[in-house]
């Protein structure tokens, strides 16, 4: 199990651009840390989740 955002998923063996691909996040306005350290984006696609991997998405969200 992997937890994202606090919820604990079945997406280990995932890569981050396969659990991405799945939500409704949309990947240029979000960033990814992955157990303590900021995922770049570019390594989306190389980055397996393991299971106790921790996971936060954080979406940005514009406004005045």
């Amino acid at each position: 199990m992997v937890k994202i955002n606090g919820e604990n998923l079945n997406a280990a063996g995932k890569t981050l651009t396969e659990y991405l691909a799945a939500t409704n996040y949309d990947p240029n306005r979000i960033a990814v840390e992955c157990n303590g350290d900021i995922v770049p984006k570019v390594q989306y696609g190389e980055t397996v989740l393991k299971d106790g991997d921790n996971v936060e998405v954080v979406s940005f969200v514009g406004g005045g």
